[in-house]
């Protein structure tokens, strides 16, 4: 997780400086009293501070769950404030006088390396405090280690404006992009928020491809990646609108990328596993399982039904072709818990089947979670 918010980050945040960069951006949105900030250099000190939280606080939180919400919140922050970043692009207003330590003169040409006086508003130094502050305080059980957090913390997002790296107006935007993302993204789910991913994705591509590389390519990513992430969102199982395990010219318009993403992603797990059985007995009843290939579509029984679990592969061809066969497409959205209508759906189609002596073969796409928990539900 630290590694892809990471990744998401340094793509985001990067591409915008650069757009910002590119377009010679001089808006400025520094307040008049700003004027009157003194500059302090010792100040960079705990404004470095931050990439130490950003690295650490994923290894002290105390559980996966907590881990998760932490990645979510920082995930969404950095997504929401790339795209202010690209549509509200602004320049520091402060010219840094020199620094005469040697040491700190070092550190800000290190700064200033991998960074540019763009990328103000909101400041995701503060925004990403807060969100530290909502993960790291639980950990602690002393009162006085809270505190301590707290004014560190705070020295980070103050250093902020003392390094004339933003002005206030990015800190108060900061914090409030903060506190709505800890109020958005709430600990007790369970699941990876899909829908979020891709939103995170889409922004990449829309940051990279479509303004950076002014690529069409990218933008047409950008929108089907959007759609995948709506489609989660609304919890749409029939999205794709697979039928008789085929997906209509329309849906591979909209959603090529994701679909070709999910049959690559088959082809490597069908090599993995290459030494291992694609099918496992659960039952004599109830067989589970990936997609298959033609040839491991033969180890069926050849009156047997099957349950194709998968919105995003076609079906087997030869099992589309055997007339012995039932098919019954019945799609899951991968990654997150059915609802109890569609389990129970499913199960009275296996159920069905059962009693008129068939063996059920059940799969979804790579065989590791939808029909594992099917078949845990019909045990």
């Amino acid at each position: 997780m630290l590694l892809l918010n990471t990744l998401v980050f340094t793509a985001c945040y990067q591409t915008a400086n650069h757009l910002a960069e590119r377009a010679q951006v001089s808006r400025q949105i520094a307040l008049a009293f700003e004027r009157q900030i003194p500059f302090i250099a010792w100040m960079v000190l705990p404004y470095l501070c931050s990439g130490l939280f950003y690295a650490g606080s994923f290894f002290l939180v105390p559980d996966r769950a907590a881990l998760r919400l932490l990645s979510q919140r920082l995930l969404l922050a950095t997504v929401v404030a790339a795209l202010v970043f690209a549509a509200l692009p602004v320049q520091c207003g402060f010219v840094r006088p020199a620094v005469q330590s040697p040491v700190l003169a070092l550190l800000y040409a290190g700064l200033g390396l991998v960074d540019r006086p763009y990328n103000q508003i909101p400041s995701l130094h503060v925004a990403y405090c807060v969100v530290f502050w909502f993960t790291l305080r639980d950990t602690l059980d002393s009162r006085p280690a809270r505190w301590l957090l707290a004014v560190a913390l705070l020295l980070v997002s103050v250093a902020t404006v003392f390094t004339y790296q933003h002005q206030s107006l990015d800190g108060v935007a900061g914090a409030l992009l903060g506190l709505a993302v800890v109020g958005w993204v709430r600990p007790g789910s369970h699941e990876v928020p899909v829908a979020l991913h891709y939103v995170a994705a889409a922004t990449v591509t829309f940051l990279v491809g479509a303004l950076a590389l002014h690529s069409l390519l990218g933008l047409y990513l950008t929108l089907s990646l959007l759609l995948v992430s709506m489609a989660y969102a609304r919890r749409d199982r029939h999205f794709l609108h697979k039928q008789t395990g085929r997906h209509p010219l329309w849906v591979w318009g909209l959603y090529a990328p994701y679909l070709a993403g999910y049959r690559l992603t088959w082809w490597l797990v069908q090599w993995r596993e290459r030494h291992h059985a694609p099918v496992v007995r659960v039952s004599e009843r109830l067989w589970i399982g990936r997609r298959l290939t033609d040839r491991e579509a033969a180890l069926l029984p050849p009156d047997c039904v099957v349950v194709d679990l998968s919105a995003e592969l076609p079906e087997t061809p030869s099992l589309l072709r055997a007339a012995a066969i039932r098919y019954r497409h019945l799609p899951l959205l991968d990654l997150v818990t059915p609802v109890p209508a569609a389990v129970e759906e499913i199960a009275a189609v296996v159920r069905a089947a059962w009693a008129e002596g068939r063996i059920v073969y059940l799969h979804c796409a790579m065989g590791y979670e939808r029909c594992v928990r099917l078949a845990d539900y019909l045990a």
